[in-house]
């Protein structure tokens, strides 16, 4: 049984259902400013209000995301909002700025401090600096080996350390990246990353000869053009070394990932860590899309972090609906990509439903129609299903 901590991202209010139903002990979220995922639905003041009871209601536990590079004008209204998470009772809030780490001190002094990953934290001196100042946990920065977090603990053992475990990397240290700024006039440090890393690119040569410039193919060997393009972390093989070098929580990145891929994820995650076998919990990390996992740095130097093949794989398994109900022998299912009468259908559930397989040979539309086909996006149908399966689970089929 591993113990520490299982931390995952929620973008709205039903991934953080999703996040909760599939094993996670807490969750990070976004208000609508400040927040290093622009793009995300993020939460209003009402909605950070009632997520903070649903998560305290399951025992569970939500911090929030400010770790915005803060500029004087965000000052004005960083009062407000510090005191109005100290008031509904947020569990920490998450920041990288020294500034704002002052300021909330100043203002909102009962706020729990953690201090993100935007901070570049790769020592124990600064670990300890922070701590002294009035952060309580520190998440580090992805380049640490699992040896260097377990110095850095030794040295500072009364403050809690978070990692990142899963998920997209920057190419960027820590995070820090100009590239989208420059391009497309969208700051990451401001939380409007385009993820331009991703992107596929080409040069233009000048020939200093005629002075005619004309597009190259940038290549990389045979393996592809993403230069950029960071694999994916995936430390699930190395949480037993984690925990015992001193890691409290084990963080998840993707505020932006769908619902079924966060279900994957952290359902992953919580059965290996559980007690589950890890071959099985591995697997089942192949089944979403992502791009080449990688361990990074936390087994010591490491030059193969760049995905050069594509920019990303599908994945193993199709998503293919939402679980909304079950009653009388029939799962009631919200489509999102198209089945057929006769397919063989897998469940994705936190129970002891999970993995299990059935054959689609009863199918309802909304009318109460037998059909054949589901091939309405968001269609409502009822499916014949041997096993009670429950809402917020996912079914899915191997492609």
């Amino acid at each position: 049984m591993i113990k520490s901590e299982l931390l995952a991202p929620a973008g709205n209010r039903a991934k953080l259902s999703t996040a909760f139903h599939f094993g996670a002990d807490a969750a990070y979220v976004g208000g609508k400013q400040f927040s290093l995922r622009t793009f995300a639905d993020n939460f209003s003041l009402d909605e950070l209000s009632e997520a903070v009871k649903f998560s305290h209601s399951l025992g569970k536990k939500l911090y929030v995301t400010a770790n915005i590079f803060a500029k004087n004008a965000d000052f004005i209204v960083f009062e407000e909002y510090f005191k109005y998470l100290e008031m509904i009772g947020v569990d920490a809030v998450i920041v990288s700025d020294p500034g704002v780490v002052y300021f909330i001190k100043k203002v909102a002094p009962k706020l729990t401090i953690h201090l993100s990953t935007q901070a570049n934290t790769t020592n124990k001196y600064a670990v300890k600096f922070w701590h002294e100042t009035g952060v309580s946990r520190v998440i580090l920065a992805r380049e640490l080996s699992i040896k260097e977090i377990s110095e850095i603990k030794q040295f500072n053992p009364t403050v809690e350390l978070e990692s990142f475990v899963h998920g997209a990397m920057c190419i960027s240290y820590s995070g820090r990246c100009l590239l989208s700024d420059y391009l497309d006039g969208r700051s990451s440090n401001r939380g409007a990353c385009v993820q331009s890393c991703r992107w596929k690119y080409e040069v233009r040569a000048l020939n200093p000869t005629n002075k005619e410039t004309g597009w190259l193919p940038l290549e990389e060997d045979e393996r592809g053009t993403f230069i950029f393009n960071s694999k994916d972390l995936n430390l699930l093989r190395h949480l037993t070394e984690m925990e015992g070098a001193g890691i409290d929580s084990f963080k998840i990145e993707g505020r932006m990932k769908s619902g079924y891929y966060l279900a994957t994820v952290i359902n992953a995650y919580r059965r290996y860590m559980d007690g589950g076998k890890l071959e099985i919990s591995e697997e089942e990390l192949l089944r979403v899309a992502h791009r080449d996992y990688t361990t990074a740095y936390a087994l010591g130097e490491n030059n193969q972090t760049v995905n050069y093949t594509d920019s990303q794989s599908k994945g193993d398994y199709k998503y293919i609906a939402d679980v909304l109900d079950y009653e009388n022998g029939f799962a009631k299912l919200e489509m999102r990509n198209r089945f057929k009468q006769g397919d063989t259908l897998e469940i994705l559930s936190a129970d002891e439903n999970f993995a299990k397989v059935f054959n689609a040979e009863e199918i309802y539309d909304s009318n109460g129609e037998r059909i054949e086909d589901a091939k309405l996006v968001q269609g409502v149908y009822l499916v014949k299903c041997p096993y009670a399966v429950k809402r917020g689970d996912y079914i899915r089929k191997k492609q």
